[in-house]
């Protein structure tokens, strides 16, 4: 490569260079990573060894006139336009300035879905998630809810317009769905956690929103039985809550598990009473669903469970009202 030719050049187009873009195209020409002067160094490996010494000695010469140049020619672009002097490198650390510095946190919301994942996934539970846009099959027909169920009104749901004779979808109203398709997906052994938003269109009010967050819960092996559910959430209540928690479960219905139960725990008030709070409901998976995803029930059980994730975070920061985590209220979620 001929120094000379390179150094001409250069010092030529300096006496060109007349914006901040004109110098960064410079810049990377001749002295970026990739530049001329990187390629002419790389070149001193390909001369013969009576003439290295020279050429090195050139190639720095060459290098400092050229660095100089681009120098002077960055100070009096900058000269020209003053605005370019203060120009804020963004790869540099910025200073914190402690007055000022207020680092946010997670939602409380979030941080009890962080926490309860973390418990779950002690237990072996994986986390899994889904659309929350459904299809009646994933949310309804495989959680054996029939056609004519009071849940499937199109009052009790939002169900989105769609052209006419297409198929209805609507934002899911529970994370149920998850379980659908997860199955469909994956042969047993299934030990799962799907938390997640859900929508239904309930009135407003201290203890109802139209959406709100659930944490659903499968298990699907050989030989399940409620025992094993009794024993998981009875473990979930004291990991969460504390070893001294008291649990009971009543017996209720769910068209997608069959025996069904709701469980409660039983909570203390500093006026010193104590009062049960339902949490969630759960069973064993109905042999209908197991079938409708084609895992057969005659060799696989399963049991499932939801948890309002809202209800556990009221509970847990003594929130008496879900519309706080949601009006966005700076002086309330600075708490958490």
């Amino acid at each position: 490569m001929n120094l000379d030719e390179l150094s001409a050049g250069a010092q030529a187009e300096l006496a060109m260079l007349h914006t901040a873009r004109q110098l960064e195209a410079f810049r990377i020409k001749y002295l970026g990573a990739r530049g001329l002067l990187k390629e002419a160094g790389d070149h001193l490996r390909a001369i013969a060894p009576e003439q290295k010494r020279e050429y090195g000695r050139k190639l720095n010469e060459t290098k400092r006139a050229i660095q100089a140049g681009f120098e002077a020619a960055r100070e009096a672009v900058a000269a020209r336009s003053p605005e370019l002097s203060t120009v804020i490198d963004i790869t540099e650390p910025g200073r914190i300035r402690t007055e000022q510095y207020s680092p946010g946190t997670l939602h409380p919301v979030n941080q009890t879905i962080d926490d309860l994942t973390d418990l779950f996934a002690r237990m072996g539970f994986s986390i899994a998630d889904g659309p929350e846009l459904e299809d009646e099959f994933h949310n309804f027909e495989a959680l054996n809810v029939p056609p004519h169920h009071p849940a499937r009104d199109p009052l009790e749901n939002f169900y989105l317009e769609r052209p006419a004779g297409a198929a209805p979808y609507m934002l899911r109203s529970q994370t149920s769905s998850v379980q659908i398709r997860i199955m469909e997906n994956r042969r047993p052994p299934i030990r799962i956690v799907a938390p997640g938003r859900v929508y239904r269109p309930d009135t407003v009010d201290a203890t109802h929103s139209w959406m709100f967050h659930q944490l659903e819960g499968l298990v699907v092996d050989r030989d399940i039985t409620m025992i094993d559910l009794k024993t998981c959430i009875v473990q979930f209540a004291r990991g969460f809550f504390g070893t001294d928690v008291k649990t009971r479960f009543r017996p209720s219905f769910f068209p997608f598990t069959e025996p069904s139960a709701e469980f409660d725990v039983l909570f203390h008030y500093p006026d010193g009473s104590a009062r049960w709070m339902e949490l969630g409901g759960c069973g064993m998976v109905d042999p209908n669903v197991l079938a409708m995803v084609k895992i057969d029930p005659e060799i696989y059980t399963g049991f499932a469970f939801g948890l309002g994730v809202e209800r556990v975070a009221m509970r847990r920061h003594g929130v008496d009202d879900i519309r706080a985590f949601y009006e966005n209220d700076v002086r309330f979620l600075r708490q958490f």
